[in-house]
């Protein structure tokens, strides 16, 4: 722990925190200094506080940021308030990351010393965010660590009791991880599994299931979980939309980023889980920046921290089913009904992944066929066979990262050249590489197993051969997500088109469309979805970023528009 004096916070229920933790412990248990926090009381209101008071539950939902101006709180976990997670005296702050994600409280606030306390509410609290770029950095680093430390060592607020290895246990580990969300991962047939279960009075058919200091949540599913703690869309405070963007990829970040921090109200909607197809990568080696690569995983998340520091409002999973043009913009529906008005849409929704026309195939789906090969897919696979389906860069990463994971790993290519879709620094470390065998002019025409893939049937030049797979990893490509858009235009494949390619499908009149603008005006498209966009995780943000700049154009000529027509 640190040894300054002046550190107030403790984590007296983490005795393993040693050395390396240090750093992170000095970033989360951080004191402002008198200049720093002069400035931060001016967002806040100040409240006389007495020991024993209840500053917030876990579960509660207020955004709030509490600054300590004198006496002491101490912040511990719902299920047992003995097991401490901070403590706040003069001059420190009690605040985590749900603050900027929405996300209901985890921890339970209490007054430990009578004294004052500085309560900054939502509104002001994204007003300090943006106006202030030492204090935004210095919370966010706080939070960003404090998170991570509940992340790593996570209480009992939020439990979930399911088996991994089916295809509603992956998903709800995948919505988690991408979330970073702490909770404990209980497996149904261990001994912890089944005590957590009788506990809360669950049978087989309840699970899986999540466990919260408020409720206990049956046959739980990512969208139920997210509703329950607060990711969902909630109005922003304008109620009007300057920019939903519809899909949380790379250009939906990117756009999302872009947007709020130049003052635009954003709301960034994803079905799924923010990152996209690319948060699936196991390893991005030829981004901008990252010399040494990092994971898609890894870039989504600083993407969605940025988003979020700037102002942006995120909501996922939250499924887009419908988009109309009204006379003052645009209106976007979700799945369960709700409507956002906007004043401009960025269509980011990329691509949903393609199947292989097989039999069975929907059966594996989580249960030994997977569409990422992330850590938590290669932990589900570690010293067994795998096959990889693909060509192109995604299965030669993907095959790559498996084979030091894996028992072996073939990779399945249908054309006959390893090189003709592949960037030549992967096909030269696949070739090179003992644990991973190629064959060409390949697929995959047969699954077979139990409860869980274990033999696949590939199918070459010499014939029909069964190959043991516990891991088929699909990197076919994918179709474009635009099932859901009606009144604009696509074109025979599904993808959309944009300014110079829309001819006379293009519907404003007095202008030309604006780079990325679709047929209807106000509306852009930008990333994968987009007509002859290239495939990259570097052009989709680029295409994200540069469509911000439209935006900004399309309501400015709405606004004129409006004010010459008065």
């Amino acid at each position: 722990m640190p040894g300054s004096e002046s550190i107030v916070g403790v984590v007296t229920s983490f005795p393993e925190i040693g050395d390396q933790f240090e750093e992170l412990a000095q970033a989360a248990f951080h004191t402002l200094d008198e200049a720093q926090f002069a400035r931060a009381v001016t967002y806040g209101r100040a409240e006389p506080v007495a020991a024993g008071d209840l500053l917030f539950d876990a579960g509660d939902t207020d955004g709030d940021l509490f600054l300590v101006g004198s006496g002491e709180i101490e912040v511990s976990r719902a299920a047992d308030h003995d097991e401490v997670f901070l403590r706040a005296g003069p001059r420190q702050f009690v605040g985590e990351l749900n603050l900027l994600t929405g996300q209901t409280r985890i921890l339970t606030g209490r007054v430990l010393a009578g004294g004052v306390v500085h309560r900054v509410q939502q509104e002001e609290f994204r007003r300090l965010m943006a106006q202030d770029a030492e204090l935004s950095d210095v919370l966010l680093r706080s939070f960003l660590a404090r998170r991570q430390l509940l992340v790593q060592h996570a209480g009992r607020n939020l439990e979930i009791i399911a088996d991994e290895q089916t295809s509603v246990g992956l998903a709800l580990r995948t919505f988690l991880i991408r979330q970073d969300l702490p909770h404990r991962w209980l497996q149904p047939d261990t001994a912890e599994g089944r005590d957590a279960a009788t506990r809360a009075g669950l049978t087989s058919d309840d699970l899986p299931a999540a466990l919260t200091p408020r409720e206990t949540i049956r046959q739980v599913e990512p969208r139920t979980l997210s509703h329950r703690l607060g990711l969902t869309y909630r109005r922003t405070p304008k109620g009007v939309a300057d920019l939903t963007i519809v899909g949380a990829g790379p250009a939906g970040l990117a756009a999302a980023v872009y947007g709020a921090s130049e003052g635009l109200e954003t709301v960034l909607l994803d079905a799924v889980a923010t990152g996209g197809q690319a948060a699936a990568s196991s390893r991005i080696e030829n981004y901008l920046g990252f010399p040494f690569g990092l994971s898609g995983e890894a870039l989504a998340a600083r993407a969605v921290v940025q988003a979020l520091k700037f102002g942006a409002h995120l909501a996922s999973p939250c499924a887009v089913v419908g988009m109309r043009s009204t006379g003052d913009g645009h209106v976007v529906t979700l799945v369960d009904g709700t409507e956002i008005p906007s004043r401009t849409v960025l269509i980011a929704t990329g691509a949903a992944y393609r199947n292989l026309p097989l039999p069975r195939w929907p059966e594996f789906v989580g249960s030994g066929i997977y569409y990422a090969a992330t850590d938590l897919e290669a932990k589900a696979v570690a010293g067994l066979p795998v096959t990889v389906v693909g060509g192109a860069n995604s299965a030669g990463q993907a095959a790559i990262y498996l084979a030091r994971h894996a028992g072996h790993v073939t990779l399945a290519v249908r054309g006959p050249d390893l090189a003709a879709e592949m960037s030549s620094y992967l096909v030269e470390r696949i070739v090179a590489d003992p644990r991973i065998t190629v064959r060409t002019s390949t697929q995959v025409t047969a699954l077979s197993g139990g409860p869980r893939l274990e033999e696949v049937t590939l199918t070459g030049g010499d014939g029909d051969e069964p190959c043991g797979c516990h891991g088929l990893f699909c990197f076919i490509g994918a179709s474009p997500a635009t099932g859901w858009l009606s009144g604009v235009a696509l074109d025979t494949d599904g993808f959309v088109p944009t300014d110079t390619q829309l001819g006379d499908r293009w519907t404003g009149a007095g202008r030309p469309p604006l780079p990325f603008e679709t047929s209807v005006p106000g509306v852009f498209a930008a990333g994968d979805v987009r007509l002859a966009s290239m495939k990259r995780v570097a052009a989709a943000v680029g295409e994200g970023a540069s469509a911000v700049r439209s935006v900004h154009q399309a309501i400015a000529l709405s606004a004129a528009a409006v004010a010459g027509a008065g």
